[in-house]
């Protein structure tokens, strides 16, 4: 694929003398473990109509081949790009599986996001199809993709064949009447390269949109086996996916995919709320699960008042946010789990801790890297000459391995400012290293929010509202919060003429919504202030603008 960074020949050879990047791609993945375990139980959960749905994986090898089928007769063929905007329902499994069926690249979008960012994915990878629940959660998708396409067509692109899950025509038994040519088999080309993209994932961003991210079959499934080893997966191994399915965190770590690797069964839970997840660890006797800080909490609530039967859950992994010790240290007892604490980014590394670690230090880190081969470099945070710290100093992540990417897709600004000239991601976070090898992540050095594991780009937010007429000048910032990690909160600096001072920032808030922001990024907290406080450089810096007004918020 083109505009796309490769690893240099050096490291791709010694990857591959390793053992650590395999020939197979994902279509073979699937091929192997649904004809594997054909009869065992692959996916349960509801399906877009809210029907429960029970599959084995010999019938998600028959709805991947009809998701292909779908899509093709959507004019998507191999090597396209197919943006993927589906709630937790068991289509989103068929349709990612059916993509890599027919070679298509899945582009892992959010049910939350909004027309400025599904218009800004399907622009810049050029997306064949778009394909949605056309009514999730009382939103009306259907005409979120008619702003969508409108949109593209006033700014020259070219529309995405929309997919509605819920149509009639998506499903299995609709094919029944249709033309033979319609239901032809669909399959990926023999020979395809396991060191080609297979999909595109995407960043949490520090400037505008979110970046996306192009992963290769080789590396991305190397991560989920490794995964799947690390947490011990085997086809016995039942896991809750409660996160939204398309995070990396749901999908490999170890995820939906790691549990199909190991034959095992993925559990898609509708809803976040504790009382679902509850029930459905129950009736399924789930075995694993994976939350955010803020869930987590939600749990530890939840549990003293319902005392619902959790005796079949063994782990429990926390991520996507720094989970406080103190709160670490009650989940195993309140559970009854083994706490397991993963860190990771969708560029690549991911770190766990592991089941022999001593509880000391399971609850007080965030994990070591999955792999021997993942190179750390911790750095000095704003020397640009980028000394390494010792080990217990705090310093900025950089690393690269066999599973970190080496560019962003299309996007050679943002590779000049992520990547070292040698191929180190720069990851934004600030770390110390363990002597053990674990890391403590410690705080951000990107400009950007990390509220309750979802990262929200400063610029996002600061580039709609200074085009407000009663804007002078705004920060975005986030300031500590004990259950979402960070809130959202904007500073912003009235225009002298501003007219009800009173109602300004719920008239923000509705700004930021109608320029077509995910929900999720909207602020929790907008602030006003008549003069902001300088920067010992003239207030040019806004990562400084921020850190001063920070503490000046949490002062007051």
């Amino acid at each position: 694929m083109a505009s796309v960074r490769s690893w240099p020949d050096e490291f791709r050879l010694r990857y591959r003398a390793a053992g650590l990047w395999h020939e197979e791609t994902f279509a073979d993945f699937l091929a192997d473990r649904t004809d594997r375990f054909a009869s065992r139980t692959a996916v349960v959960g509801v399906d877009a109509h809210g029907d429960e749905q029970r599959w084995t994986y010999r019938e998600l090898a028959a709805r991947a081949a009809h998701a292909a089928r779908v899509l093709r007769d959507a004019g998507v063929r191999e090597g396209d790009r197919v943006v993927l905007t589906l709630p937790n329902v068991v289509e989103f499994v068929a349709f990612v599986a059916g993509c890599f069926r027919m070679g298509a690249l899945p582009v892992f979008a959010q049910p939350g996001h909004r027309e400025a960012e599904l218009t800004q994915f399907c622009l810049l990878s050029d997306a064949a199809a778009l394909v949605l629940c056309g009514d999730t959660a009382g939103y009306d998708h259907r005409g979120l993709a008619e702003r969508v396409t409108g949109e593209l067509r006033r700014r020259g692109g070219t529309p995405p064949a929309v997919v509605d899950v819920q149509d009639p025509v998506t499903d299995g038994p609709a094919l029944a009447g249709r033309p033979a040519a319609t239901t032809a088999p669909v399959t990926v080309r023999p020979g395809a390269s396991a060191e080609e993209v297979a999909f595109l994932q995407l960043s949490g961003g520090t400037t505008g949109i979110s970046k996306l991210i192009p992963r290769t079959h080789a590396d991305y499934l190397y991560s989920v086996r490794a995964s799947a080893e690390i947490c011990e997966l085997d086809e016995q191994s039942v896991m809750l996916v409660v996160l939204p399915a398309a995070h990396n965190f749901a999908m490999s770590s170890p995820g939906i995919l790691g549990v199909l690797h190991a034959g095992g069964t993925v559990v898609l839970a509708p809803d976040p709320s504790p009382r679902t997840a509850f029930r459905l660890i129950e009736q399924e006797r789930v075995t694993l699960t994976a939350l955010v800080p803020p869930l987590a909490q939600a749990w530890l609530s939840s549990v003293r008042r319902r005392r619902p039967d959790l005796s079949s859950l063994r782990v429990l992994q926390v991520g996507g946010a720094k989970l406080a010790d103190t709160v670490a240290a009650q989940l195993g007892p309140a559970l009854g789990v083994r706490v397991q604490q993963v860190f990771g980014m969708a560029e690549g590394l991911v770190n766990y801790t592991r089941a022999d670690d001593p509880e000391s230090v399971t609850l007080t880190s965030q994990g070591r890297p999955i792999s021997d081969h993942d190179e750390i470099r911790i750095v000095h945070p704003t020397d640009p000459a980028e000394p390494e710290v010792g080990d217990g100093e705090e310093g900025a992540l950089l690393t690269r391995g066999p599973y970190t990417i080496r560019g962003y897709y299309r996007d050679e600004i943002a590779d000049r400012d992520s990547f070292t000239a040698d191929g180190f991601y720069r990851t934004g976070d600030l770390v110390r290293r363990l002597p053990s090898g674990h890391l403590v992540v410690t705080g951000r050095a990107k400009d950007q929010i990390n509220r309750a594991g979802e990262k929200v780009a400063c610029e996002e937010l600061e580039q709609p509202l200074l085009a407000h007429p009663e804007v002078l000048d705004v920060v975005a910032l986030g300031l500590p919060d004990p259950y979402l990690g960070e809130r959202i909160c904007v500073v912003v600096r009235p225009e002298p003429e501003a007219a009800s001072i009173d109602t300004l920032p719920e008239r923000l808030v509705a700004h930021l919504r109608d320029s077509g922001l995910a929900t999720w990024k909207l602020p929790d907290d907008v602030r006003l202030l008549d003069v902001f406080p300088t920067t010992h450089v003239g207030k040019n810096s806004r990562r400084e603008l921020r850190q001063l007004l920070a503490s000046h918020l949490q002062e007051i």
